[in-house]
């Protein structure tokens, strides 16, 4: 019976998740109705409260959701590249070049620090702080990055491309942004190299 009752709540979350990430992709936080939200996933506000507390922590949940998503599918990218280093680039390029979805846009880039504030201290995001600085510890360890401190290095980069997409959300043309930032972001990272591109 217990089980079940856990289940239930589990599945109550994920409806309203979902319910929530369509709304506040299409709405935007402040404008998505938390009874039109709760009636489509068919549940009431009390599920909400139960769940979540209020709508800060369901676009919480949310942005940690979306987030998530966003550094498995860089990870996998970079995983595809060859290399540490070539990895880590590829890694941040595609993180930033996400900031064109309109869906990370507006959930993640713009809502979720307004409402959430600082992405850097976002749970999901220290998750992918501890996979960079394990990549960077490696590279360190191989001679190819100076020896700087690894978490150092790792918040760095991942500041690096964080704000990057944080600037290409807020900007008036997203598409013209993303090449800057992604090239502004290799040079950046090159600085760590110990030896430099020729």
């Amino acid at each position: 019976m217990a089980k079940r009752r856990v289940e239930m709540m589990e599945e109550n979350r994920a409806k309203l998740i979902a319910a929530a990430r369509k709304a506040f992709s299409e709405k935007g936080y402040s404008a998505a109705s938390m009874d039109e939200l709760t009636a489509d996933a068919g549940l009431t506000r009390g599920a909400l409260y139960h769940s979540f507390g209020d709508k800060r922590g369901l676009l919480a949940a949310v942005v940690h959701q979306i987030d998530a998503e966003m550094a498995a599918r860089a990870q996998r990218i970079g995983a595809q590249a060859g290399d540490d280093w070539d990895g880590l680039l590829a890694e941040g390029a595609a993180y930033i070049e996400m900031a064109l979805n309109p869906e990370v846009q507006r959930i993640v880039l713009l809502d979720g620090p307004a409402v959430l504030g600082d992405p850097s201290q976002w749970p999901s995001q220290n998750s992918c702080l501890q996979a960079t600085k394990e990549t960077v510890e490696r590279l360190i360890a191989h001679g190819i990055l100076k020896r700087v401190d690894a978490e150092a290095a790792a918040r760095l980069v991942n500041g690096v491309a964080l704000n990057a997409a944080l600037w290409i959300a807020a900007s008036e043309d997203p598409k013209d942004v993303l090449p800057k930032a992604v090239e502004a972001f290799r040079y950046l990272a090159s600085g760590l190299l110990a030896k430099p591109v020729v």
